[in-house]
């Protein structure tokens, strides 16, 4: 019984991204930027915490017709694609007349990536951008650019989407685990320092984002280039 309700407890943990997401969005349309992503910031922690959870507590076991992969899949999709999709929209960080675009580009392309069976590796990274939006939108305000070129990048990002090109999911890839454990306190103390400060944030805390950002890319290019040089190989 206690067994139960504990599994019950890990997917009521996992529900609770929705009501951040929620809290996210009242915000953003009040122009509340920095508490926006505040509550996102919460939502992407819980969404750090509650796999390794289920896991631990057998959840899958214990409540066999409750799907948590789902739930997760749910919420990450509001959390990490339509909250942001709209903060990007109604913050207007595209050109004039290509937010709604912006926006349908986002919200379009995302659901490729959440319905590919194939977007991880074994060895736990993304295949494709992972619709990280809700840090796109974020680095939005913290290295404001003129909007045509946030739109570009945006629509970079988008075309990369169907790209088998790999990037590093922090907490599943054993890679460097300890060092990419470290570079993602920094970003997330840095972070935590651009949302107290205001946007966008001092010198200090920006570099530190982009430094780490640096890393987390580079991880990436090196496991996309070790796969091409494998296949090589093997030809």
């Amino acid at each position: 019984m206690f067994d139960r309700l504990a599994a019950f407890g890990v997917h009521a943990f996992t529900a609770l991204g929705a009501v951040l997401g929620f809290l996210a969005l009242v915000a953003a349309a009040g122009h509340r930027w920095e508490h926006a992503f505040g509550w996102l910031g919460i939502a992407l922690i819980v969404d750090g915490l509650d796999g390794p959870l289920a896991r631990r507590l057998h959840v899958k076991d214990k409540l066999p017709r409750f799907s948590g992969e789902h739930l997760d899949l749910v919420i990450d999709y509001l959390t990490y694609v339509v909250v942001p999709a709209y903060i990007i929209y109604e913050a207007q960080l595209m050109p004039r007349g290509l937010g709604t675009a912006a926006a349908a580009l986002i919200l379009l392309t995302s659901l490729y990536h959440f319905s590919d069976s194939e977007s991880k590796t074994e060895d736990g990274f993304f295949v494709g951008f992972p619709a990280l939006w809700n840090v796109v939108a974020l680095y939005g305000f913290v290295f404001p650019v003129p909007p045509p070129l946030a739109f570009a990048v945006l629509f970079l990002l988008v075309v990369l989407t169907f790209f088998p090109f790999k990037w590093i999911h922090p907490v599943r890839v054993r890679r460097l685990r300890p060092l990419t454990f470290c570079i993602m306190g920094l970003w997330a103390g840095a972070t935590v320092a651009a949302l107290l400060q205001g946007f966008p944030g001092s010198l200090a805390v920006k570099a530190t984002i982009a430094l780490a950002t640096a890393y987390l890319v580079a991880i990436g290019v090196a496991r996309s280039l070790r796969e091409r040089q494998g296949s090589a190989a093997a030809e």
